[in-house]
């Protein structure tokens, strides 16, 4: 039998019509939670939403501050309070150096991955103020540390405010018992990244050798990952920044 660890909480993720977020959706509503998935894709919520026990969508781009606040507001007038927000919803750039990124693709990598944790954040701390709460963030370890060759300048950048707001808004926050953590990952096996690094046999033993424990991630990895923060497991820890990586960001 599941100890349930998420009993009764209101759990609210972006990007949670697939992959990562979706992973995360499934494993907190085994855990007790109320799932609400966000995505701006309308089909694979609804898929994704009948995958989910106990998970309720609302569609909405993280590009836009009306749909931000009509996805926090609707979820608030319907279950009353928003327990847990998981900033996940992201993208992947073509692979180009920076001399050769234009302006649009730059901005764009920025609003989805950095201002879209930012208008989310934004619209959710005033509601968990009253009873505190838990923010998580799912970055990379691109932005922990440079890689050679990886031509994601504006992905990189993007992770790596979103992994210094993390202590940023933990300090700003405690005082509310809001904590705030984050997950750094390397490669997890996603539709979005097979169309990178897993897109053939070559490709998928050059980027198995590049984690020391000898592995690509699992999205189970990162949902196990998130559970611990959203739970009591973790009421003493915030701040944090995981790498849950194999090991990637040792090297």
């Amino acid at each position: 039998m599941i100890n349930m660890k998420l009993e009764n909480k209101v759990v609210l993720i972006t990007g949670g019509s697939r992959g990562i977020g979706k992973a995360i959706g499934r494993l907190f509503a085994q855990h007790g939670a109320q799932v609400i998935i966000t995505s701006k894709n309308g089909k694979l919520l609804k898929k994704a939403s009948v995958e989910i026990n106990s998970s309720f969508c609302i569609m909405g781009n993280v590009k836009n501050e009306k749909d931000v606040k009509q996805i926090v507001t609707k979820t608030i007038k319907k279950f009353k309070k928003i327990d847990i927000l998981i900033n996940n919803a992201g993208i992947l750039p073509e692979m180009k150096p920076l001399h050769k990124i234009t302006e649009n693709e730059w901005l764009d990598i920025i609003d989805v991955n950095l201002n879209g944790a930012f208008r989310f954040t934004k619209e959710v701390i005033p509601h968990m103020q009253k009873n505190g709460g838990s923010i998580i963030n799912i970055a990379s370890d691109a932005g922990l540390k440079a890689f050679e060759n990886f031509y994601a300048d504006g992905y990189s950048a993007a992770k790596a405010a979103i992994i210094h707001l993390t202590k940023v808004w933990a300090l700003e926050y405690a005082k509310y018992n809001i904590r705030v953590n984050c997950i750094s990952a390397a490669v997890v096996d996603t539709d979005m990244t097979q169309k990178f690094w897993l897109n053939s046999k070559k490709m998928i033993k050059l980027t198995t050798k590049e984690h020391p424990l000898g592995r690509i991630g699992k999205v189970e990895d990162i949902a196990n990952a998130a559970l611990y923060f959203a739970s009591d497991d973790s009421s003493w820890t915030t701040g944090a920044i995981l790498p849950v990586d194999g090991g990637v960001s040792l090297k």
